[in-house]
């Protein structure tokens, strides 16, 4: 058999919707915009495959650090290193408080 390991292996319940949410999302998350130094969390809409982070960043939460095109640039701790994501608008949630 041939080794399956593409970019979604393991994620048949992290990218599965609940029943209501199910399709597209609205077109406000689309056109959702973000301040420099705002918080967000990285929250993977499976209906939209572009602009979509790797599924491990999904639950995290980063700091937006600037704009490219139509996505976001985001700073994110993982472990000891600093990464940078690049995420669309449709993937993120800015943090409530």
């Amino acid at each position: 058999m041939a080794h399956h390991n593409g970019i979604k292996k393991g994620t048949r319940y992290k990218l599965q919707k609940t029943l209501r949410t199910r399709g597209m999302a609205n077109v406000t998350t689309v056109i959702q915009e973000f301040e420099e130094g705002q918080k967000v969390h990285i929250v993977l809409d499976s209906s939209v495959q572009k602009g979509q982070p790797h599924p491990r960043f999904h639950g995290k939460t980063g700091t937006i650090v600037g704009k490219r095109g139509r996505a976001w640039l985001l700073e994110i701790k993982d472990g000891n290193m600093d990464k940078t994501v690049i995420a669309r608008p449709q993937h993120l949630r800015p943090q409530k408080y």
